[in-house]
């Protein structure tokens, strides 16, 4: 009877519920005051990242959101936990030296741009937000961490800075978000990460966001999230749908000639353009200005209000060309970027994805052009693979004069300097060799500028770097390297005692950033 009972009971139809979309932020459930904050910016549809995202975020799961760059990744984690905190607790008082709401990011330019998200979609809440970075004075954010504050966004370096000098604990921490959690997972900030995280309460909601997610990281990634919900409305390293991608294969001594007449073209209302070397940012600079071309470059070299100078006039259109390392490729959000010129090819598949999408933000069209000589074949191909589409060569443009023999040949000279210099930028492998099967870090292959040198910070990489800053050990902020040879009573690790250099391998040699040179992701060939 019992079998004949449940028989009849599975027969009959359930009733069908109709599944209803989440077409607006309003149907998220969010709290009065933050629909009020996102109503007055004009938000009304949410991206398919946020749409994912903020309902189990706001459930307090634990989430790793993957997304490409310029679909609103910030607002997918500000929004559900300031919806959290407004509800759950709407009084409770900011923890003494500590903050409720820990947010990290790489650089400091990013972390800028999240702080001020949490302002404007949580103005009509009573919470205080700060941000904390390194190349200012630090007893001005000790005053204002004393208090206490709800939400903190900060960079590495500077944040444990402040733990050690006891002016800010951990201990208060309900919420860890990670933003371009690649970069933060990756060799270069996995010692300083895995600092911060025995210093925070074990019971917290942790979010991982960020525009690609390799295979290693995304294991790393695992070690510090409970039970995670996994949110990908991409594929890992799909480049942005509207970005028109072009390469042009040109000389090394012709890249500039061939910017300057790209540039000519007063239709291209703003155009970030992207080399590999912070040197070779101020040379780009340099030539566009005997060229009649305004510009300016942002880098680690610089200074912090040289940089937000910078970029403040980019964003206002009294700039209207931007020479940036890669420091600029990750949560940099100017509108009205026209183009992305590659000046040079990253040797980072990863970070081609990132640059590209500086362009074609908010529904908006872009143009992604790649300058590649003979040697930076080797990245297009790992570009190519990585994003699992061609990119279309693109001719050399009318009214393009090439450099004379003497001009090639210095400009192809000063590159190569640029790539020597040490501070210049990443240290991953040069274009043109092959890749080693070595781990980083090895005698055979140190990169020039290393010898010789204190070891500062072991464990706490300089955010505000490029790739170079991820070694885990961090140089002093925005100083310039010292031409080798120059002080130093015996001979550097890369010359024999005879005064002759030894033949490094092509490539620079090793980098203790995984990243730089994808010893994690390639195998030895």
């Amino acid at each position: 009877m019992k079998a004949v009972r449940c028989a009849r009971l599975a027969a009959i139809p359930l009733p069908k519920f109709k599944k209803i979309p989440l077409t607006q932020f309003t149907d998220f459930g969010l709290a009065a005051p933050i629909l009020k904050a996102l109503a007055q910016a004009g938000y009304v549809t949410p991206t398919p990242i946020q749409a994912q995202a903020i309902p189990p975020a706001m459930q307090g799961k634990d989430l790793c959101g993957i997304a490409q760059t310029g679909t609103g990744k910030t607002a997918s984690f500000a929004l559900p936990i300031l919806h959290r905190l407004a509800s759950e607790s709407p009084s409770k008082p900011a923890p003494r030296r500590s903050c409720r709401v820990l947010v990290l990011a790489p650089t400091r330019e990013l972390a800028s741009q999240i702080a001020d998200s949490f302002k404007e979609y949580g103005q009509f809440l009573k919470l205080t937000t700060t941000v904390v970075f390194g190349g200012v004075t630090i007893g001005r954010q000790e005053r204002v961490l004393a208090n206490g504050v709800d939400v903190l966004v900060a960079t590495p370096g500077r944040l444990l800075d402040l733990i050690d000098r006891r002016s800010l604990t951990l201990d208060g921490v309900e919420f860890l978000v990670l933003d371009e959690a690649d970069q933060m997972l990756d060799l270069g900030f996995i010692h300083a990460l895995k600092r911060i995280v025995k210093l925070l309460p074990a019971q917290r909601q942790s979010l991982f966001f960020s525009a690609t997610m390799p295979k290693n990281i995304a294991g790393l990634a695992d070690q510090y999230l409970k039970n995670p919900v996994q949110v990908a409305v991409t594929p890992v390293a799909t480049t942005a749908e509207r970005v028109d991608q072009k390469v042009v294969f040109v000389p090394t001594g012709s890249k500039q000639s061939l910017l300057a007449t790209i540039l000519r073209d007063q239709s291209i209302d703003r155009v970030l353009v992207f080399t590999r070397t912070k040197h070779g940012a101020d040379r780009v600079v340099r030539g566009l200005e005997r060229d009649g071309i305004g510009s300016a470059a942002i880098h680690g070299n610089k200074s912090q209000p040289q940089r937000e100078r910078a970029l403040a006039a980019f964003r206002a259109g009294t700039c209207r060309v931007l020479v940036a390392t890669d420091i600029a490729a990750r949560g940099i959000d100017v509108d009205g970027v026209s183009h992305v010129v590659n000046f040079d090819l990253p040797n980072v598949p990863e970070a081609y994805v990132h640059r590209i999408g500086r362009t074609a933000r908010a529904g908006k069209d872009g143009l992604a052009i790649s300058f590649c000589n003979d040697e930076e074949k080797a990245y297009l191909r790992d570009i190519e693979r990585l994003t699992r589409q061609k990119v279309p060569v693109m001719a050399i443009p009318e009214g393009f004069v090439p450099p004379s023999r003497e001009e090639a040949a210095q400009a192809v000279a000063e590159a190569e300097r640029d790539r020597r210099q040490p501070g210049s930028g990443p240290r991953g492998q040069r274009p043109g060799g092959g890749r080693q099967g070595q781990q980083p870090g090895g005698r055979q292959g140190q990169p020039a500028g290393r010898q010789g040198q204190p070891r500062h910070g072991a464990g706490r990489p300089q955010e505000h770097r490029e790739p170079r800053a991820n070694d885990g050990r961090g140089g002093q902020e925005g100083r310039q390297g010292r031409p080798q040879g120059q002080g130093q009573g015996r001979p550097q690790g890369g010359q024999r005692a005879d005064g002759n250099r030894q033949q490094r391998p092509a490539g620079g040699g090793g980098n203790r950033d995984g990243r730089a040179i994808g010893w994690l992701d390639r195998a030895p060939r």
